[in-house]
């Protein structure tokens, strides 16, 4: 395969996430695939290994600059062993809690980065004839968008299986420059993406004052005077804000997606808002059954934004940038809350919150790499909250999904834990279904779990508050049974008069009736009208 000779080199914000891992606090995005059937470990291993030429990178380990001065870059390993980053597990009882607590143990393991970052699990001994495959990836390598691109890259659309090739990959791995060139060149590139990130961050604000004056804003509005204070008040800690210490637990669970977007319709909301809302209301629950006072209290969301255009979904690393959505905890009316949480977002929307952060972020990719490399660990053990948690929500394919021809019939998503941010949650949408994923350190929330139970509830809840009805279950049908004829007896009984059954009438609920089919939607049309993508 061809190799590129140029230079590869992490951008800032890539760097950021490589420096703010430490020992026991991993920075990876992953996921638990579940497939139906029995996956070979052999042909999986084969498979992976015929899409790696599509993704080069993954062949590629990250070398720092010479004397941290200057941006790490992606080279290719020279010690490359597929084996390495594909395992087998085999679990001893087959349940659903044995294989989160598989997966719990692999997201609390930082990776070794003498190699690729990234790794596979294939866990085998599934109860119900089915598969689990992990996936991890370090955060530096791919956020949450490019995750579910690369998975779009790694897995099939279609059930056939196409036959795989016998032969091993090979590549050629270029020679490592000389310390000099790599020092002169690590130079040059690191000062020609600091020019680029004050020339970018100029042009964001031109942008922003242009739109602002276009708008009208008036920074006077009611509107302002009222949620300012809340985005700018100082994070209360809730009973999960402690410094994290590991290990790991995880819980995850689901709703429909038709049922969230009938919620979304009859609301006038977004699909992200009725997301937020449940994450909060499954939020004050806990707090509540652990006998926390929520009243007056806010609970501040970092909320991830995809900086992408809908044609860059597969690019690597890091394109996002983060909104602070600070929600009253103590809203316990389904609907109102769910008002609260679109007024605030909407707010955050014609704020531009998305690109000040990201502006703000930008100054710290101005320090030299050493110090940040120094920083980040540091940074990471401090007592500070400047959020109570992370809420990720990625839109992923609304069609099945084939490894090897073995359909993906469940995919939870997993974000990291940190600093005193130690429960987060991260969303995906995959083929009808919203899969919810909370990652959590054992001490702050030893009870995550609960987390399952308390979303469905807020769930159940919020769809009744807005008068949605779950889908009808089809009845079983009924077998017919021949009845012998039976002969007349001499003397008939008087018989009794039974009423005729009444057909059961057919009922349509509000929104079948006074609205016609909405249009399939394609993902990029979709992910318009949801703002606030995130990644």
């Amino acid at each position: 395969m061809q190799n590129r000779q140029q230079s590869d080199r992490l951008s800032w914000g890539d760097t950021v996430f490589l420096h703010l891992e430490r020992e026991g606090m991993p920075l990876n995005v992953a996921s638990i695939c579940i497939f139906e059937g029995e996956v070979s470990f052999e042909d999986c291993v084969q498979f992976v290994e015929s899409k790696l030429p599509l993704l080069p990178r993954y062949l590629k380990r990250v070398v720092p600059a010479p004397f941290g001065l200057g941006l790490p870059s992606w080279e290719y390993d020279p010690e490359f062993d597929l084996r390495r980053h594909v395992r087998e597990v085999t679990l001893q009882h087959g349940t659903d809690t044995e294989l989160k607590a598989v997966a719990a143990k692999l997201f609390g393991t930082v990776m070794d980065r003498r190699h690729p970052l990234w790794d596979i699990a294939v866990v085998r001994g599934l109860k119900g004839n089915r598969t689990g495959i992990i996936i991890r990836m370090h955060h530096c390598l791919s956020d949450g968008i490019a995750g579910v691109g690369i998975m779009n890259v790694l897995l099939d659309a279609s059930p056939e299986v196409s036959r795989l090739a016998k032969k091993k990959i090979k590549f050629h791995v270029p020679s490592p420059p000389d310390p000099l060139t790599s020092l002169t060149t690590g130079f040059v590139d690191s000062y020609s993406d600091f020019v680029k990130r004050i020339l970018s961050a100029m042009a964001d604000l031109l942008s922003m004052a242009e739109r602002a004056a276009a708008n009208g804003a008036n920074p006077a509005s009611q509107e302002f005077v009222n949620l300012f204070p809340e985005i700018t008040a100082f994070t209360e800690r809730l009973r999960f804000n402690v410094l994290y210490r590991g290990p790991q637990k995880f819980a995850c669970t689901e709703v429909p997606l038709e049922e969230v977007k009938a919620i979304r319709r009859k609301s006038g909301t977004s699909v992200n808002d009725v997301v937020l809302a449940l994450v909060t209301a499954t939020i004050r629950r806990y707090c509540e059954l652990h006998g926390d006072s929520v009243r007056k209290k806010l609970l501040r969301i970092m909320v991830p934004v995809n900086l992408r255009g809908n044609n860059d979904r597969s690019e690597l690393g890091n394109r996002i940038s983060l909104v602070p959505v600070t929600i009253p905890l103590d809203i316990r009316q389904p609907r109102k809350l769910l008002a609260a949480v679109h007024k605030r977002t909407e707010f955050l929307k014609r704020s531009h919150a998305a690109e000040l952060v990201s502006l703000a972020g930008g100054l710290i990719g101005m320090f030299p790499t050493s110090v940040q490399g120094l920083a980040g660990p540091i940074a990471s053990q401090l007592p500070i909250t400047p959020f109570n948690l992370v809420c990720t929500n990625v839109p992923g394919p609304q069609f099945p999904l084939y490894l090897l021809g073995h359909k993906m019939l469940r995919w939870y998503p997993y974000v990291p834990v940190g600093g005193e941010m130690a429960v987060n949650c991260a969303i995906l949408s995959y083929n009808g279904t919203v899969y919810f994923g909370f990652s959590g350190d054992a001490h702050a929330a030893p009870d995550l779990r609960r987390m399952e139970t308390l979303l469905k509830e807020s769930f159940t809840e919020l769809r009744d508050a807005g008068g949605i009805k779950p889908p009808d279950k089809k009845p079983a049908k009924k077998k017919r049974v021949r009845q012998k004829q039976q002969v007349a007896p001499a003397v008939a009984a008087p018989s009794k008069t039974v009423p005729a059954p009444i057909p059961p009438s057919t009922s349509f609920s509000p929104l079948e009736s006074k609205r016609q089919p909405e249009p399939t939607l394609t993902i990029e049309q979709e992910n318009a009208r949801t703002e606030f993508i995130v990644a």
